[in-house]
């Protein structure tokens, strides 16, 4: 089934292409079905990027999911047009209003700054504690999970001087839990970041479940034991060569970076990469949006708790 979008967004073009299901606006009016609501609150510099990434993953599944788009109300973008924020987002204040099956936060390049001094920490913090009455099941990704982690359990962030990029293997820890049905017993994450959360951390806390985890990385799945907040730290979602360019991208501004690791073909960046979590990826955000918001959201949405 598709994944409903504005005819005009330019994600919509990659995806046809790459011959995935979409469907506009105009044509999901005239289907009898309730669509599922979910809104991406995307913190990432390159949002169009960000977008295209995660409508791909959001769009195979056989339910119809009506997309809302969300930028933070006072944080102003240095590497997205405006004309395409005002086009197609929506403010984090003008959807306080309004009620959601899902919503997914991103992750940020933020991770070695404070988070109170983040110049949107206000308005996420507003936004988190919204979706905690007005979204059925919210997933958090990279830095987004590590925000909520912190806002709603008091447990922060861990900085290392060295940075983890590659793709690192996760222990799955409850093969029972929905979100992780299909998982194998240890399964890639494209990692990209100066942080980690400590497992010890989060097992001390009795309102969490930790579901997967890496010996290089630490805590890399959570939820709580509400089902209403998921917490990912790594970026399923990535490109197969996202990862590059922003090695490339460091190199070039003159950063001491090392090699990804388990990432590049014979550790040469100038093979071809192949894919390594393109199906853990699907996976993933399959089992959030069946198990944790279609099979578990009201059919009206007005009676999400309030």
């Amino acid at each position: 089934m598709p994944i409903k979008i504005d005819s005009d967004l330019p994600a919509r073009t990659t995806l046809e292409n790459e011959n995935i299901f979409v469907m506009t606006h105009e044509r999901a009016v005239a289907q009898d079905i309730r669509p599922l609501k979910i809104a991406i609150v995307n913190l990432m510099p390159t949002k169009e990027v960000t977008e295209t990434q995660l409508l791909r993953l959001l769009s195979n599944t056989p339910l119809q999911i009506d997309i809302t788009l969300v930028r933070m109300e006072g944080h102003i973008s240095k590497n997205t047009n405006q004309s395409h924020l005002d086009r197609f987002y929506k403010s984090s204040e003008e959807i306080l209003n309004e009620k959601f099956d899902g919503m997914i936060i991103t992750g940020a390049p933020v991770e070695q700054i404070p988070f109170e001094d983040v110049d949107y920490w206000d308005d996420l913090c507003k936004i988190m504690d919204y979706a905690k009455k007005n979204v059925f099941c919210s997933l958090y990704i990279c830095w987004g999970a590590m925000a909520g982690l912190y806002h709603f359990y008091g447990i922060d962030k861990h900085v290392v001087k060295t940075k983890f990029s590659g793709l690192y293997y996760s222990k799955l820890k409850d093969f029972k839990e929905p979100l992780m049905r299909g998982f194998d017993d240890f399964f890639p994450v494209p990692t990209s970041r100066y942080t980690y959360i400590d497992p010890k951390d989060v097992e001390k806390n009795s309102d969490l479940l930790l579901l997967a985890e890496s010996a290089e990385t630490g805590t890399t799945i959570v939820k709580s034991k509400d089902n209403r907040s998921i917490f990912m730290t790594g970026h399923l979602e990535y490109d197969i060569d996202t990862l590059a360019n922003e090695y490339k991208r460091d190199i070039a501004k003159g950063i001491k970076a090392n090699l990804p690791v388990n990432y590049f073909t014979d550790d040469n960046p100038d093979l071809p990469i192949h894919s390594k979590w393109r199906s853990t990826a699907h996976l993933f955000f399959s089992n959030w949006l069946n198990y944790y918001v279609y099979q578990a959201t009201p059919y009206r949405i007005e009676n999400i708790d309030n």
